[in-house]
This record gives structure tokens, sequence and C-alpha cells, in this order.
């Protein structure tokens, strides 16, 4: 596999607001079957998007899609908020991220990677995904599935790798994964 050139990516990153970032092996990456059950169990968005289950595949294809790359960038960013439990104003802030998160894997791109993102939440391009329709997604290049839609437990990399989760008082940490491979 082509390698990253490290050097040139944090000096790409330096540009932008990411937090932390770690490159991983995804062979490390667990994916694990509770998270899908608590996207069926509890969220809104099951059954209704793109980037959630079932649209998303069965969490042995999204293991097997995973691991079809051998590595990702996983990062985030930090955003303000005047109350957490304001939601709405929480899942404002999230836009800047994915544009942050559509740049890294610009970036990437650029150097020669295919690439394949997970990211924040499910998608909200549209504002009635065309899932529910039984029609092809409309924006495929814009979309980001979520991290847990593949089964990806952010609270465990975050751990294993020394990150940090919660900074205190009215401060969000958004989590993507940029997973890429030698094109």
């Amino acid at each position: 596999m082509a390698e990253l050139d490290t050097a040139k990516f944090e000096e790409f990153i330096s540009a932008y607001p990411i937090y932390e970032y770690r490159i991983l092996d995804t062979s490390d990456l667990s994916v694990a079957t509770r998270v899908r059950q608590i996207c069926r169990q509890e969220c809104e968005r099951y059954g209704s998007t793109w980037a959630c289950p079932p649209a998303v595949g069965t969490l042995e294809e999204c293991e097997k899609r995973i691991r079809s790359y051998g590595k990702a960038v996983f990062f985030s960013s930090v955003a303000e908020v005047s109350d957490l439990m304001n939601m709405q104003e929480m899942l404002s802030t999230r836009d800047a991220h994915e544009d942050l998160t559509t740049e890294v894997a610009g970036f990437l791109k650029e150097q020669g990677f295919d690439t394949f993102t997970l990211s924040t939440e499910s998608c909200d391009i549209c504002e009635t995904c065309a899932y529910t329709q039984g029609e092809p997604c409309r924006f495929p290049e814009r979309m980001h599935p979520c991290l847990e839609s593949h089964g990806v437990v952010v609270s465990e990399i975050v751990e294993k790798e020394h990150m940090e989760y919660n900074l205190g008082g009215n401060t969000i940490l958004w989590f993507s994964m940029v997973l890429y491979r030698a094109a």
C-alpha cells in the first residue's frame, strides 16, 4: 500500500481546525453489533436515509468495506455552543465539521488514494432522503454515512488512542474517519 506522506498531511491539516487526529490501521478497528442495536432501537433516522442502517448494508458488509481500506485518518473538531441542551444549536455546528471532513477526504484523493468517509450523525443534505422513495442517493459523493452505521464505537477508539472525548463546558467534539487505500 502506498504510504501517506505524514509531513505533507501535517502541513495540510495545520490550515484547518482539526483538534486531534490519528492514523489508524483498519485491522485494529472493532465493529460492534451493539451499536447497530442502538441504531435500530433508539435512532429516529434508522431506515430513513442512505447514511444509516439498513441502507448501508449488513454489519458484515460494513466491516468488510472498512477492512478493504488499509488505513484511516480519525479526527475531531471542536464547536462551542451557548447551551448543550439546545439540540438545534448543537446540530447547527455540524456543517463546519462536515466541510472539514470533505476537505480531508479531498486531500487524500489528491494524494492518489481511494477514500471512503464515515462521519457524524446521519446525512441531512436533502430535506427528504431519496431512500424513503426507493431511489438512489442524489449526492453519493457528498453523503457521508455515520460512523455508528458501520458499527464503529467512537469512544473505544478515543480511549485506545488517548484522545479527548469530552472537553467540558459548552463544547462539542465532532468525529470523522476517512478510510484510504492506494487507488
